[in-house]
């Protein structure tokens, strides 16, 4: 059984979602931690506290009244922890450790940090730049970001954004070889291959209504986005590239995008961390900063 006034915490916080995964975003635990602590609140109670369906959930009269006494409650216990809290120990302090891919996070995260820590002085950042989904090094950190498709129960996620992917060449490639009508002229076009460090292989390039393409025979390869970019910036060939790093470039017309009615599904680009007791302050503070920087990266 869970502490009745982390239950009243958690029930406070559905009483203000829509639902329970809502709540669970909101709160950093897991969807089945939410429903479980409700559950047992209940019992306590004696009372249902929510009217459950498969599309929402609405709150019941006496729900209602113990929002507006579990309000108090929480506030009296929170005033009383911090009457014996002294200025040191309030400041926020010590070490969050965070992964993060290379290209997304120096780009765009890495700035980002910088301007957080002059507010929170006291927090040390250790950061971990790396393609590789590591899970010896992930589960050494407080906090990561991968991107790709998230399934892992044992870590609390956030989907913080979509990343999509085009197809994209110079003017004066597609001058010179022409646009490709249809996904199999891409083979015969100059191609950049981009190695999955986790894999050795060549990543395979995704379509809408296409199968899979494993480029045959890339005029360049590498293991590294950034130069990919910059081999396709080059009018070397064709490449996929993910619009945090195409974007702007095809705004401006140096790229240009072709099949763009092949452009895959998106993918996500996710916060996490492990689900391992309670949170610290200075963690949830990073968590938080990290997925409202991605919610708001801007691609020009």
């Amino acid at each position: 059984m869970q502490n009745q006034l982390d239950m009243l915490r958690i029930f406070k916080v559905v009483a203000e979602s829509t639902n329970f995964r809502e709540a669970s975003k909101r709160l950093g635990i897991s969807p089945q931690s939410v429903t479980r602590a409700i559950k047992e609140l209940e019992e306590l109670l004696g009372e249902p506290l929510f009217y459950r369906s498969t599309r929402n959930t609405s709150i019941t009269e006496f729900g209602k009244q113990m929002v507006l006494k579990s309000e108090s409650v929480i506030d009296q216990m929170d005033a009383l922890f911090q009457l014996n809290k002294s200025p040191e120990t309030q400041q926020i302090e010590g070490s969050v450790k965070i992964t993060m891919p290379n290209s997304l996070g120096r780009k765009y995260l890495l700035p980002a940090l910088m301007e957080f820590i002059k507010n929170y002085p006291g927090i040390q950042l250790d950061l971990r730049f790396s393609d590789l989904i590591d899970n010896v090094v992930a589960d050494q950190m407080d906090i990561g970001v991968r991107i790709g498709f998230f399934g892992e129960n044992r870590n609390v996620a956030r989907r913080a954004r979509e990343i999509k992917f085009y197809i994209v060449g110079t003017p004066e490639l597609v001058a010179k070889y022409g646009a490709p009508h249809q996904v199999s002229d891409l083979c015969q076009m100059p191609h950049i291959g981009l190695i999955d460090q986790n894999t050795g292989r060549i990543w395979p390039w995704s379509f809408a209504s296409e199968p899979d393409c494993l480029p045959t025979a890339p005029v360049f390869i590498t293991d590294d986005p950034e130069a990919e970019l910059e081999a396709v910036l080059a009018g070397i060939g064709y490449g996929q590239l993910a619009d945090l790093l195409c974007a702007k470039y095809i705004r401006t017309g140096q790229l240009v995008s072709v099949l763009p009615d092949q452009s895959p599904e998106p993918w996500g680009i996710y916060v996490y961390r492990p689900q391992r007791g309670p949170v610290a302050e200075r963690v949830r503070l990073v968590f938080d900063h990290l997925v409202e920087t991605l919610s708001n990266v801007s691609l020009y």
